[in-house]
């Protein structure tokens, strides 16, 4: 019920919502007669202070049924998604029907959710007590943490990556939605993206979270994302995609010892020139990168020593096959941010990481533009165990 609803996110949404979004919603429920004028005078000029106000808000629509609380919720959802889904709200939305598969025989069209679905009490609690499924707390979820790096601006203006800024803003909405303190960083040089994953692999929340998202989207080539820097002529300016694994594995980072560390990079890994869409990659001739690999490790005795495994809990999703080019709307965006938004909007909230990103590759076995792909690629799954995200909770 609607009203269950409100009680259950009351403190939330007092604590975040503005002055500016508690004016557009008494504005609109005095237009829908759900308040009258003098309801409305009295909620602003009664309350000294914004969180105050917003106690009287809620409280009063409240006290008025049902329906009263639905209007509310739906108007939330209409002037302000991304509280909306911060909040884990459903009942405001319109009634959409269990997101279909495509199934042999005629396609059936997939219906996407507007706004992040919320996960049942009950699912949560279930999954609390399954050995297969990483440990996800009330107290972790609240300690998420993630780190967003959008490269956007270049010094070469021809590379400006015009549609990254919706990708940015989608991306943020989709981590806070998820339960992740978004730690944001916009327009790097690599040794700058070195140093905020560095920062980022020290975050005093990492002791407490049960799992970290790190997306990551630039320019690129395969093994590498492009600094801000970059150019054919001086192409040292670059960020290898290997120290991710490195600054958050297990000997740089032990705060995050058998936790998922999910990252997605937006970038092209090499490959020729885009058409009608803009290529996420800096020119048709850039090198590949050779992979080190460790070295052996001399035999240790010491019997006290506990080992564990270096590289462990990891999965990436790469926004495309190595050699091949990755591409984004000068509007919308990237198409792999968008259908990730859709994907996780619908599915998140009942099924794991793996299942998710194969959604998100499956959108793209459609795909076309004058016979030029793109295919997302899963790299270095490290998972022990399936990861769900419990949006809401």
């Amino acid at each position: 019920m609607a009203d269950k609803e409100l009680a259950r996110v009351r403190s939330k949404f007092v604590e975040k919502v503005s002055n500016a979004l508690l004016k557009e919603l008494l504005d609109d429920l005095l237009g829908d007669g759900v308040l009258n004028d003098g309801q409305k005078d009295s909620i602003l000029e009664e309350n000294s202070n914004r969180a105050d106000k917003a106690r009287g808000l809620i409280d009063m629509v409240r006290r008025k049924g049902e329906k009263a609380c639905r209007m509310l919720i739906a108007h939330l959802h209409s002037r302000d998604l991304m509280l909306y889904s911060e909040l884990g709200l459903t009942c405001g939305e319109p009634a959409q029907p269990e997101p279909q598969m495509k199934a042999a025989g005629p396609q059936m069209k997939q219906e996407w959710s507007t706004a992040l679905l919320r996960t049942p009490k009950e699912f949560w609690e279930k999954k609390l007590n399954d050995s297969d499924v990483y440990p996800a707390a009330e107290k972790s979820i609240r300690n998420r943490v993630a780190l967003l790096i959008t490269n956007i601006k270049f010094t070469v203006k021809r590379l400006n990556r015009n549609g990254a800024e919706k990708d940015e803003e989608n991306t943020e909405k989709l981590l806070i939605g998820l339960g992740y303190e978004v730690v944001k960083y916009t327009n790097l040089t690599g040794k700058q993206i070195d140093d905020a994953v560095i920062r980022f692999s020290k975050h005093p929340k990492l002791r407490e979270t049960d799992s970290v998202v790190v997306v990551i989207m630039s320019h690129g080539k395969l093994g590498a994302v492009l600094g801000v820097n970059w150019t054919k002529e001086k192409s040292d300016d670059e960020f290898p995609i290997n120290n991710l694994y490195e600054h958050l594995g297990t000997e740089n980072c032990p705060a995050l010892l058998h936790k998922p560390k999910i990252i997605i990079i937006q970038a092209c890994r090499g490959g020729d020139k885009g058409s009608v869409l803009v290529k996420d990659g800096a020119g048709q001739d850039v090198a590949c990168d050779d992979v080190q690999q460790p070295g052996d490790i001399d035999d240790i005795e010491e019997d006290t020593l506990e080992f564990v495994n270096k590289e462990k809990d990891f999965i990436s999703l790469l926004s495309c096959t190595p050699d091949t080019v990755s591409y984004r709307d000068p509007v919308n965006g990237s198409l792999l941010i968008q259908y990730i938004v859709d994907v996780f909007f619908t599915f998140a909230h009942k099924e794991e990481i793996e299942k998710l990103f194969k959604r998100v590759m499956r959108r793209f076995e459609d795909f076309s533009i004058q016979n030029r792909r793109q295919m997302p690629t899963k790299d270095r799954v490290t998972l022990t165990k399936d990861f769900y995200f419990f949006p809401g909770i």
